[in-house]
């Protein structure tokens, strides 16, 4: 098979320029999309936490008779052996500060968790969890609260209080 002389083989820089602007364009309609998706998606993880957070609590209340814990450390993992008062194996490692948290806060999916025990332990009947997101606008817009009601509230402009609406 021969070519004819001057055919052309491939594609003129004006088609490969089109080709680049439509993709472009493509992009600029989905990547905003996605970062909706992302901080929903976040959203959504930060009020589950939330809920998982304030089942622990009960159940750790309801269990060791004690009232609420006065640390997330105490519902997390033992080291070895069964669950016990100072570790009552009712959350993972994130959640009770164990993998680059502390014994009242940690960070998950752009989310800062701050877990707030009212009273000593044995004696606490109250307490706060708040899920504020790291960059508002970015890994979230709303930040959420909670409390021994396990009501969980909302607030888009500033960190969520019980005086928010409930979600």
């Amino acid at each position: 098979m021969r070519m004819k002389h001057g055919a052309r083989i491939g594609f003129s820089l004006i088609e490969l320029l089109i080709v680049v602007a439509i993709i472009l364009i493509i992009a600029a309609i989905a990547i905003p999309n996605l970062l909706r998706s992302r901080i929903a998606s976040n959203e959504a993880s930060a009020v589950a936490t939330i809920r998982t957070l304030n089942t622990a609590e009960a159940t750790f209340m309801s269990t060791y008779n004690s009232g609420y814990s006065d640390t997330l450390t105490r519902l997390g993992s033992p080291s070895s052996g069964s669950a016990n008062i100072n570790n009552a194996d009712l959350v993972d490692p994130v959640l009770s500060g164990a993998t680059g948290g502390t014994s009242t806060s940690f960070t998950k999916n752009g989310y800062v968790f701050t877990y707030a025990p009212s009273g000593t332990f044995g004696f606490i009947t109250t307490y706060t969890v708040t899920s504020v997101p790291q960059v508002r606008g970015s890994t979230g817009q709303r930040s959420f609260y909670s409390d021994q009601s396990v009501l969980v509230r909302s607030n888009s402009t500033a960190t969520a209080t019980v005086s928010d609406s409930p979600i």
